[in-house]
């Protein structure tokens, strides 16, 4: 054999941080979790920055364009699954990019020789109330008009009754001209009570909507994520058989980043891919590569141009590839021999080269372990799958809630693509298994539970923010007995309602 290693790798939950000094300064509201997504040159900002470490796995069950939306409220990052046709994945992002805030483009659109039942039909299909009303039916046709909920009642009017006689017209519309900043837009909006600005060329055509909402919501959602248009930032799976035709049509939809979904990275065909997109898109479009468990892996993706290298196999919790194929490694050993060779790379180059944990993460404070041993962010899927953001459907068991999850090496996936080694087109066997998720409510209110024991674990660290963490954090191995221990033991414990358990 070419090397045996006889150091057993380790997983998150063999450790535990070890408390350092913390000044009076180190309180939660002063931790900043910014970290990079993209590589970047030492004395350059990194072209994609998150505002927390946390990104959404590349699955079925669990990244669509709702949880997009939500995450990037949050300050994070999801990756749109890419085990669906071009079209879909396309449209998923655009749809998450259209979302926000700023100047949005209307989707929602109408001619006004057009009749209330086709305004009902649009509120159906786009779940959005306001319609713009332009000459043509488009969005940047001669605006006539805008109908909202207000203007018809659908018990007392007729389906067949034009959109021309019940509309707000034009001459009754406040208006602001292409050109106008946000700031002054959202001013209008609140001196004249709108919930909707339309912004118009010279020539009267529309050029985008502003909407109240979106402010209030930017103002609820402090650290959410924005590209220089103020549209949340997206990013998208792809595979290494047909990118060719699905990376421009995720660039056309304004995807922000792109991440190779592959259940091993250390290969000829994410280079293949990497040179690819190089070589049609220069540095422009930023791609995530992996999944490799050593230093070895990682300088080869570095090398082959990758943004940033994910980290895992074998530890998510439906992966079973160390069970069906026997490869693998402990996630905290694994993570911690490629952020030494990340640290190395940047010391020799300049070249700083974020590093992604994905997978193994089963509590919290797995997330905070993570980030000290070296990760610059964490992908997580069961964490995510749990929330009413995610794609997939809530069902009830035996009187409890629960999200259906899958993984991507399942037969119900049939991502073969993601496990593809050059043969047929189909998946031989599974590496992923079909389950659900105790549910969890809402992803904005579990992620900033989250946030506080990392920003509070960070703080009785000493630290401030990650790169503190990464140089002040000690670390111990524990024993199985000390695992015990850390939990509640020795005690009858009790319910809320004060009955024995």
């Amino acid at each position: 054999m070419k090397e045996f290693i006889e150091e057993p790798s380790h997983t998150f939950n063999e450790y535990l941080l070890i408390p350092g000094y913390s000044s009076s300064e180190c309180i939660p509201n002063n931790v900043s979790l910014k970290t990079p997504l993209v590589k970047y040159k030492v004395g350059e900002d990194p072209k994609i920055s998150m505002n927390i470490p946390m990104v959404s796995a590349v699955m079925q069950s669990v990244s669509g364009n709702e949880l997009a939306v939500a995450l990037a409220q949050q300050g994070g990052v999801s990756f749109i699954f890419g085990s669906q046709p071009i079209e879909s994945q396309a449209a998923m992002v655009k749809k998450a990019k259209l979302c926000k805030a700023g100047f949005v483009e209307s989707d929602s659109n109408i001619s006004s020789d057009a009749t209330l039942a086709d305004v009902l039909n649009v509120t159906e299909n786009t779940g959005h109330s306001t319609i713009c009303v332009t000459d043509d039916g488009s969005a940047h046709g001669k605006l006539m008009g805008i109908v909202t909920s207000r203007d018809y009642r659908v018990s007392r009017m007729s389906p067949d009754l034009q959109v021309s006689e019940f509309m707000t017209p034009f001459d009754r519309l406040v208006c602001a001209e292409e050109g106008i900043s946000l700031k002054d837009a959202n001013d209008i909006i609140w001196e004249h009570k709108l919930n909707t600005l339309p912004i118009v060329t010279k020539d009267g055509n529309l050029h985008s909507v502003v909407f109240r909402k979106d402010y209030e919501a930017h103002k609820a959602n402090p650290d959410e994520l924005l590209d220089d248009n103020k549209r949340f930032v997206v990013g998208a799976g792809i595979n290494t058989r047909d990118y060719k035709d699905r990376v421009p049509a995720l660039i056309d939809a304004g995807v922000d980043v792109l991440c190779i979904d592959s259940s091993e990275g250390f290969s000829e065909w994410q280079k293949l891919t990497i040179d690819w997109i190089r070589a049609n898109y220069g540095d422009d479009v930023k791609v995530g590569a992996g999944n490799v468990v050593d230093a070895d892996g990682f300088r080869y993706l570095v090398d082959c141009g990758a943004d940033f290298v994910k980290v895992g196999i074998g530890g998510g919790s439906i992966c079973i590839t160390r069970e069906t194929k026997g490869i693998g490694r402990g996630q905290a050993t694994a993570l911690t021999e490629v952020a030494k060779a990340r640290d190395e790379y940047f010391d020799k180059t300049g070249i700083y080269v974020p590093v992604c944990s994905d997978g193994g993460i089963v509590y919290d404070h797995h997330i905070t372990l993570a980030l000290a041993m070296g990760a610059d962010f964490v992908m997580l899927g069961r964490y995510f799958a749990r929330f009413d953001e995610s794609p997939s459907n809530r069902v009830s068991i035996d009187g409890k809630f629960y999200k259906e999850y899958w993984g991507e090496g399942s037969a119900r996936a049939r991502n073969w693509q993601r496990y593809d080694l050059g043969g047929d087109k189909k998946l031989s066997f599974e590496e992923g298994v079909d389950s659900y998720v105790p549910y969890a409510g809402s992803l904005k209110e579990n992620v900033q539970r989250s946030l506080q024991k990392i920003k509070s674990t960070l703080c009785n660290c000493g630290a401030l923010n990650l790169v503190e963490l990464r140089d002040k954090a000690k670390i111990t191995l524990v024993s199985a007995t000390s695992i015990v221990e850390g939990g509640a033991h020795d005690v009858i414990k009790k319910d809320r309602s004060g009955n024995i358990r």
